[in-house]
């Protein structure tokens, strides 16, 4: 959303959302679809403070639960700018979007991947090396 460094204010703004939408989501939500661990990794708010994205990582068992607990948040999103409410004390309370955050999942995938293919160099470099004792050892 800002397309230059947040302000001060802006900063304490964001951080204050983003400590207070973490608790609410984890302590004040009882919804049943909320499984799994929700991080919230990252606000923006517009430099008017009337407008803020909420980035949330959701980690769970299957992909079907984490779609399900994010639509489940997304339907509480009034329920959690209203809580947010109670804890700000500016004039306005901004209106809030909840964002998917795939950068944490995209970092694991590749993190996955990466070792998948440290594990395949390392077991055709044991391979090798046992080949090559094998024919030190016919000779």
């Amino acid at each position: 959303m800002p397309s230059k460094p947040p302000t001060r204010r802006q900063q304490k703004i964001m951080s204050l959302i983003k400590e207070a939408v973490s608790d609410i989501i984890q302590n004040r939500l009882n919804d049943p679809r909320i499984e799994g661990f929700v991080t919230v990794t990252q606000v923006d708010v517009s430099p008017d403070v009337r407008n803020a994205d909420i980035y949330l990582s959701v980690m769970a068992k299957t992909e079907t639960i984490e779609k399900r607990t994010h639509i489940a948040i997304q339907h509480a999103t009034k329920h959690i700018q209203s809580l947010l409410a109670e804890r700000m004390t500016t004039r306005f309370v901004p209106i809030l979007r909840l964002l998917k955050d795939e950068k944490i999942k995209k970092t694991l995938d590749t993190l996955r991947v990466i070792e998948e293919a440290a594990r395949e160099y390392r077991e055709k470099d044991a391979a090798r090396q046992d080949s090559e004792e094998n024919q030190e050892e016919t000779e």
